[in-house]
């Protein structure tokens, strides 16, 4: 888990190589694969739409093809995984 470190502003030189430390820890962190990831439920289709997405549908509201459930977005179009 990323916890922010102290951020040297002694100098312009202090003060940049803490931001790349930092921007490296964050890299560090995102590329770590994760335990689980919790999805919060849409009521509405999401308004920036991209391959590989996975979102949660309430399938009232919105329906993205067979209800309430879980959904990739692949090849074109929404797939539910569960």
């Amino acid at each position: 888990m990323y916890r922010r470190g102290a951020i040297a502003s002694s100098s312009l030189e202090a003060l940049a190589a803490s931001v790349r430390n930092e921007l490296d820890m964050l890299a560090l962190q995102l590329a770590q694969p994760v335990e689980y990831a919790a999805l919060t439920t849409l009521y509405a289709a999401p308004s920036r739409i991209f391959e590989g997405m996975i979102v949660k549908a309430d399938g009232a509201t919105w329906d993205p093809g067979a209800g309430a459930g879980i959904y990739g977005r692949i090849g074109g179009a929404w797939v539910q995984l569960g």
